[in-house]
């Protein structure tokens, strides 16, 4: 307990550092491969028009962004535990009625259970402080014959891949610090990503919340993996 407390504090701590910069932490960390990651994540995501959606972990809204782009859904619930990162991320939401923010962690939604039909989470599940319970909570608020999807850093499974990330990796917090003058949120990012399951650990505490049909597809090598599971 007194573990998840502090990196609860910790992930605050960090995100309210960096929410004025988030696009470009997102940048340093990925190349700006990030960008393409999300459009195929939404994509796999396969929204349907009457659907509500929890975009879990929202930060400034880039998933938000690309399903409204596309004039996917009848509700989205921008869901994040740092108020300013909501906030910063408003102002593109302001004229849009469909989407709703919420300041909540993943491990107490304010949801009554059963009420989305897609939970979404991208490059924010590893930062939660009970990933288990987190999981159960996503279970808990999806419908019947609903879907979770999730974009996160995994581990990498090509070699050379790998070898030339762990290299980058090294010199990120360097960059951050160059860029917006603290490199310590970037080396909590780079420890939470060593740290993090793999995929098969994900899937695996995917089915024990109780989800059925767990796959995921990498992408670029298992830098990152997007994992589906259906509530059934």
């Amino acid at each position: 307990m007194k573990t998840a407390k502090l990196k609860k504090k910790l992930v605050r701590k960090v995100f309210d550092k960096v929410h004025h910069n988030y696009d470009v932490m997102n940048d340093m960390m990925s190349l700006g491969s990030h960008r393409l990651w999300k459009k195929e994540f939404v994509n796999v995501m396969n929204i349907k028009k009457d659907e509500t959606i929890v975009d879990m972990a929202s930060g400034t809204g880039d998933i938000a962004k690309l399903i409204c782009k596309k004039n996917l859904c009848r509700k989205i619930l921008r869901i994040d535990p740092n108020y300013l990162m909501l906030k910063n991320g408003s102002k593109f939401f302001k004229n849009d009625s469909k989407v709703m923010e919420i300041c909540s962690t993943g491990e107490n939604i304010p949801l009554k259970d059963t009420s989305v039909d897609t939970y979404a989470i991208s490059f924010g599940i590893r930062n939660t402080y009970n990933t288990k319970k987190a999981l159960d909570e996503a279970y808990r608020i999806t419908k019947k014959g609903g879907k979770f999807v999730c974009l996160e850093f995994f581990k990498i499974t090509k070699p050379v891949i790998k070898e030339l990330y762990q290299l980058y990796s090294q010199a990120i917090p360097l960059i951050g610090e160059a860029i917006v003058g603290d490199k310590a949120p970037y080396e909590y990012l780079i420890s939470s990503i060593q740290k993090f399951y793999t995929q098969d650990e994900f899937k695996k505490m995917l089915e024990q919340s109780k989800f059925k049909n767990v796959n995921y597809i990498d992408l670029m090598g298992g830098v990152v993996s997007i994992h589906t599971a259906w509530k059934i």
